[in-house]
């Protein structure tokens, strides 16, 4: 009877042991949002929802966030592994914190191109870039599209503009009431923002930056240092599972939503699959994404944006773009080739 009990003892402690063990090579990743959990973020919902993070050996936590620049700063103090951030803002931090101990680098595009617009209502008679010299524009003054104002003012030659600043959910109510002429902000969320305040669509005038000659990239996935030194199968392993994540959502947006449902309940779902799919169209399925590779970055419009960011934010010191950015954790070519062709 000893020996019976010995036996099954040993079992269950072989088997704790090996439980132990396995839990032990599942790596914890904290991830920092740039924004609430709207129609885009998922982006990074799928993969969890689905499991592709599991299978991966990683358990991923996503957190909802208040802007980009706090997702770089919280990636920068540790508290995050990765982050999700506007390329701009990151560049910003390196150059206005030469001598910060841990400086984030992006180690994949996701949005190609910016997302900033200005946008204003049709009846104001702002119709193109020249139009809005002298005119009254608004917007929080961390967002991202007032921040690169300069570059766009800069390429279609505007005149002085006068900002007023507000939060984040009174810009689009500011414009409707006619407070101010003009707002910039991400298209897929000032736009639809915008219609949830009785406008329609074709009464908002659009001037999406990328089409102005503003060639600016836009979100990227931020990683510490420290994981990049200590652990960097784990962050290919993410890259990996949120590449067959991205497929998942860009193929069908409106199952994806169900993934942002069931972290924010009270979302609308028409509205964010809608925002969802002007996020793919607009920034990811681009034309300038498909020719460089999803992921992927040019390197001559990389040292391009450096140079217009730190001439528009007036950073500290110069940006340079070979300190922003790590393309050696990329998937291969052919998991990133997940764009599909433009319908004709």
């Amino acid at each position: 009877m000893n020996k019976r009990f010995l036996l099954k003892a040993t079992a269950v402690l072989a088997a704790v042991a090996a439980f132990g063990t396995a839990q032990a090579q599942t790596t914890p990743i904290k991830f920092q949002l740039d924004w609430r959990f709207e129609g885009p973020a998922a982006f990074f919902l799928v993969p969890v929802a689905q499991g592709y993070f599991k299978d991966a050996k990683l358990d991923v936590t996503v957190d909802s966030g208040n802007g980009s620049g706090g997702a770089v700063t919280r990636v920068a103090s540790g508290t995050y592994d990765l982050g999700f951030a506007d390329l701009a803002a990151l560049m910003e931090f390196h150059a206005n914190n030469p001598d910060a101990p841990n400086k984030p680098v992006a180690i994949m595009m996701v949005y190609n191109n910016t997302p900033a617009s200005v946008m204003a209502l049709k009846k104001s008679g702002i119709k193109t870039p020249a139009d809005l010299a002298g005119k009254k524009l608004g917007a929080p003054v961390f967002d991202a599209g007032r921040r690169a104002f300069p570059i766009f003012q800069k390429a279609n030659d505007i005149g002085n503009v006068a900002w007023t600043a507000m939060d984040p959910p009174l810009r689009e109510t500011m414009l409707v009431r006619g407070d101010v002429d003009a707002i910039t902000g991400f298209t897929f969320t000032s736009l639809l923002n915008i219609e949830a305040r009785g406008v329609k669509a074709e009464d908002v005038v659009v001037m999406q930056y990328p089409d102005f000659g503003v060639k600016l990239y836009g979100n990227a996935i931020i990683a510490s240092p420290k994981i990049l030194k200590e652990n960097p199968a784990a962050v290919k392993a993410f890259l990996s599972a949120f590449t067959k994540g991205a497929k998942d959502v860009i193929a069908n947006p409106a199952k994806a939503i169900e993934s942002v449902k069931a972290r924010d309940g009270i979302i609308n779902t028409a509205l964010e699959t809608r925002r969802l799919q002007l996020a793919i169209d607009t920034v990811i399925n681009s034309p300038s994404a498909r020719a460089e590779g999803f992921g992927q970055i040019s390197g001559p419009r990389m040292t391009l944006m450096a140079s217009q960011v730190s001439d528009a934010f007036n950073t500290k010191t110069r940006v340079k773009s070979e300190d922003i950015w790590n393309g050696s954790f990329l998937p291969s070519a052919k998991e990133l080739d997940i764009l599909p062709k433009p319908k004709k």
